[in-house]
């Protein structure tokens, strides 16, 4: 079956054509035939891509992709910390947003919550939490900074990286290493997106996730992000700086895959205004965040072992003891870098036998396992490295 992508605003429209209508026979009957079958491919709105044992004809899916420049023009580039809006010729400032379809989601539509992903856009991701019930976005902000001030030696002041963790993910002045404005940080392009997907797709749903400002006004222009709707998840360096965030505004939840790292740094012990047992973590064993003690640390500086042990998930079902630490030691051929990036929906997941992801009732939990059933507490790990800074 052959695809192919209309030009269209708003949404992504795509239809399909099938080989046998090049040679079909005008006659009297195939015109008619070919007009109706045309008309119903053409009036999908979406990608009809099967996810998770998806029927590729139910489109189980509503897909948005739009700049974040287009969206909002008061966005810009910060080439200081590699961050562009295009680079090489090409956008780079594109975002996606996902929502489940009334013919898909496997009956769950709509949870009411929308998952924020900080990290690349992750298709297999996005399609597991539609199947879920979730409305799910991942924003373009700048993240770029990393390469510059992520590096060896640490700095001595033992938060530097997360005051930038935190100018980025909220456009405030937190740090003197860097400036990033409101329009560029994640909170304004969360806003600023669901305010388009409110207008792009009227009957989608996103308007739930924006409340009226504290100042009473009642214009679309001022309504705000509730944030205690939406689940802050990331990979690697977007889990960290989820974390980060969520130590700084109250969320309903946070699922770290790979992560939290900053190894040298103790923003991760700071109060929270999200409940501790609201925070998720998994990774691989053979991960060198696990391997060096990166997530051993950061997980217990966070306090997560009071809700439970560490759980290989690979030898317990859920749901896990009721834990926050989940690890994986499933074969990745010894691989590191896809041990990294396993734990995630997505091209690097393990797949069993039948093709079926193995790990799809880990993310299950991770998104959707109730924030009060916790697990019993248990001490610090005595073999995990907490002090990482050189001598």
């Amino acid at each position: 079956m052959e695809t192919f992508e209309t030009k269209a605003p708003g949404p992504t429209r795509v239809a399909m054509r099938h080989p046998f209508m090049d040679s079909l026979n005008y006659s009297i009957l195939a015109r008619p035939l070919m007009f109706c079958l045309t008309l119903c491919l053409l009036i999908g709105l979406v990608t009809s891509t099967p996810g998770f044992g998806q029927d590729p004809t139910g489109k189980p899916y509503v897909e948005f992709t739009a700049r974040a420049s287009s969206i909002d023009p008061r966005t810009k580039a910060y080439p200081e910390i590699d961050f562009f809006l295009e680079k090489d010729g090409k956008p780079a400032d594109m975002q996606h947003a996902c929502r489940p379809s009334k013919a898909g989601s496997k009956g769950k539509l709509s949870k009411g919550k929308l998952v924020v992903w900080l990290m690349g856009h992750s298709p297999e991701l996005f399609h597991f939490l539609a199947d879920e019930g979730f409305h799910v976005l991942r924003v373009h902000y700048a993240n770029g900074w990393f390469n510059r001030f992520g590096k060896e030696p640490p700095p001595e002041d033992r938060t530097t990286l997360g005051k930038i963790r935190l100018e980025a993910a909220t456009g405030e002045d937190f740090s003197d290493l860097v400036a990033i404005d409101k329009p560029d940080g994640v909170q304004e392009r969360v806003r600023q997106f669901l305010l388009w997907l409110g207008e792009n797709d009227p009957q989608g749903g996103w308007g739930q996730f924006l409340q009226e400002s504290i100042d009473g006004k009642s214009s679309k222009s001022n309504a705000q992000v509730d944030w205690q709707r939406v689940i802050v998840s990331g990979a690697s360096h977007g889990a960290t700086t989820s974390a980060r965030f969520a130590l700084h505004q109250r969320v309903d939840r946070v699922v770290m895959f790979c992560g939290p790292r900053d190894q040298y740094e103790v923003w991760q012990g700071l109060d929270s205004a999200t409940p501790k047992e609201r925070f998720f973590g998994f990774s691989h064993v053979l991960d060198t965040g696990w391997s060096g003690d990166h997530y051993c640390r950061s997980w217990e500086l966070l306090g997560l072992q009071a809700f439970g042990p560490i759980v290989n998930v690979d030898q317990q079902q859920a749901p896990y003891s009721n834990t926050r630490r989940l690890i994986s030691d499933a074969d990745v051929g010894q691989d590191e870098k896809r041990a990294h990036s396993c734990v995630t929906p997505g091209k690097a997941a393990i797949r069993k036998s039948d093709g079926k992801y193995l790990h799809e009732s880990v993310w299950r939990y991770l998104f959707t396992h109730p924030v009060e059933s916790v697990g019993q507490p248990t001490p610090n790990d005595p073999d995990c490295q907490r002090e990482l800074r050189p001598k």
